[in-house]
């Protein structure tokens, strides 16, 4: 397992394909689910800076805070409230341009401007949501969208 972090300038594709491996040295021989989920969420913040990331574990019928990286965040969503709540509810990755415009946007942090919200899905089933904002708007898009889908596929759950 590798702790440190080799941090890339370039494309954002090049970003994400310089991390990944290195996410994966993370993850190797790790079999602790919140050591992992709390890895991802600084390995990504350290790359690219973000506002805010982090995971929501599925609880019962609410997503409750997981590990993250920024500042304090809201502790539980409902189901098919907010951008978290309605990637869970829907279970599909959702890109969020201006988090103003989205009904029943949760304003955890007036910084947030743009938001990106991926499904982590086992057994057909919702099992967490990782959340990611920036402070700039229309930030995110599909090659976020793909880097992060393979980043939550190397956990296992």
């Amino acid at each position: 397992m590798s702790e440190d972090l080799h941090i890339t300038k370039g494309s954002k594709e090049e970003q994400y394909k310089s991390l990944i491996p290195q996410i994966k040295g993370l993850l190797e021989g790790e079999t602790d689910l919140i050591a992992n989920l709390a890895n991802i969420t600084a390995a990504l913040k350290e790359q690219f800076g973000w506002l805010w990331v982090g995971f929501y574990i599925v609880k019962g019928d609410e997503l409750v805070l997981g590990p993250f990286q920024g500042p304090v965040a809201c502790t539980r969503i409902r189901k098919g409230r907010g951008v978290c709540g309605t990637s869970w509810a829907e279970a599909k990755t959702l890109i969020v341009p201006d988090v103003e415009e989205f009904p029943g946007h949760i304003a955890c942090s007036s910084l947030s401007k743009s938001e990106i919200v991926l499904p982590l899905i086992r057994g057909h089933q919702v099992v967490a949501v990782l959340d990611i904002d920036s402070e700039l708007l229309n930030h995110y898009d599909q090659t976020d969208k793909k880097y992060l889908e393979e980043i939550i596929a190397l956990l296992t759950w």
